[in-house]
């Protein structure tokens, strides 16, 4: 793409944003929550772009008065300076170039959502379920690095340690899902079992889905659609856990979908918890057709809603986890398993943004 066409794309914005910026600022606009809601993602969207439009157009401006200095100029010293500027501005162009290209393209438009996370395990009986509850622990970590509030809505131990399956919430003001989308999967784990006494090494496997959490403007729901169920509460939370009906089971009547909450001791508190994972699960419906039509387009299968794929092993003997969609590898799995997964984050987006720059050129 030629420099003055990218300059032109992104300048182009610009009365778009100015617009935004005026409406945002509109009592009108104020007083309606969902337009503001609304105007203000999209206005946080422009925003990176119009402002590597404006450091780009700089960097051009200071380019072009450099040469034009190193043409016109007599002075010796200011031929010197401009030479320097010169060696200085050109190997940051094209970096800059593909920043843009990469901005220009449409992002998931879900990326800057809160993520709702369930681990469930899979085959492996007991070892499975510790495995899920070392996944849960090292998203626990992660999330803790990364200043995210985590929130468990419901848990099933397993009879051996970890979770049969656990469901939580990941909220923070960066973009959760658009970092732990990647880790949608079946997960697979090599090691030898805390039940196994012959020493043998055991394949087992848990499977990690990932939802943007649907906002309260995403989906609207028909009160007369949902039937609610109370119970007593057989999780964590000391006496009387067991003797109110504080835990809230819901069935949304038309899509059969049933979520419930119990790690709250008041019903009110479960209650809202359970309706925003019901909101989440049904947007995630939809958002599923959006990520099956990536899958199609996309070779690297890198964030795509085929959630029975294989994507991780960790292999404890080794002391290695592998990532199969990018072939990369990791050979401290210790601290991998602490919660140092960012640089494995890391690579599947630059392998996710190759794609959608390749996609975007075709």
């Amino acid at each position: 793409m030629a420099e003055n066409t990218l300059l032109e794309k992104v300048l182009s914005l610009q009365d778009k944003f100015k617009s935004l910026e005026d409406q945002l600022a509109s009592p009108e606009v104020v007083s309606d929550m969902k337009r503001f809601v609304q105007l203000n993602k999209d206005y946080k969207e422009l925003e990176p772009i119009i402002k590597a439009g404006h450091a780009y157009k700089k960097l051009l401006d200071d380019l072009a008065s450099a040469k034009d200095i190193l043409v016109n100029e007599k002075d010796n010293e200011l031929r010197e300076m401009a030479r320097d500027e010169i060696a200085e501005i050109e190997p940051k162009i094209p970096e800059m170039e593909q920043n843009i290209k990469l901005l220009l393209i449409p992002a998931d438009p879900d990326d800057s959502k809160n993520a709702m996370v369930e681990i469930r395990g899979g085959t492996g009986g007991d070892e499975a379920a510790i495995f899920a509850g070392d996944l849960f622990r090292m998203y626990s970590k992660f999330a803790e690095s990364r200043g995210w509030k985590l929130e468990v809505t419901d848990q099933a131990p397993g009879t051996a340690g970890g979770f049969k399956q656990i469901v939580f919430k990941l909220s923070g003001n960066d973009g959760v899902y658009g970092v732990m989308k990647y880790e949608s999967g079946v997960h697979r784990v090599q090691r030898v079992p805390q039940t196994e006494t012959q020493g043998r090494i055991q394949t087992s496997a848990a499977s990690v889905a990932v939802f943007p959490e649907a906002g309260e403007f995403d989906i609207e729901l028909d009160p007369n659609d949902i039937r609610k169920d109370l119970f007593c509460s057989s999780g964590p939370g000391g006496q009387g856990v067991n003797t109110t009906y504080s835990a809230v089971r819901l069935t949304h009547i038309p899509s059969g979908i049933v979520v419930q909450c119990q790690e709250e001791r008041s019903q009110l508190k479960n209650l809202d918890r359970a309706m925003e994972e019901l909101r989440t699960r049904l947007y995630n419906m939809e958002h599923q057709k959006y990520l099956d039509g990536i899958a199609a387009k996309r070779k690297t299968m890198v964030s795509t809603g085929d959630r029975s794929a294989k994507i991780r092993t960790y292999n404890y003997p080794q002391g290695r986890v592998t990532d199969h969609r990018i072939n990369w590898s990791m050979y401290n799995l210790p601290v991998f398993m602490d919660g140092a997964i960012q640089e494995c984050i890391d690579q599947l987006t630059i392998a996710e943004n190759a794609e959608r720059l390749k996609e975007a050129g075709e």
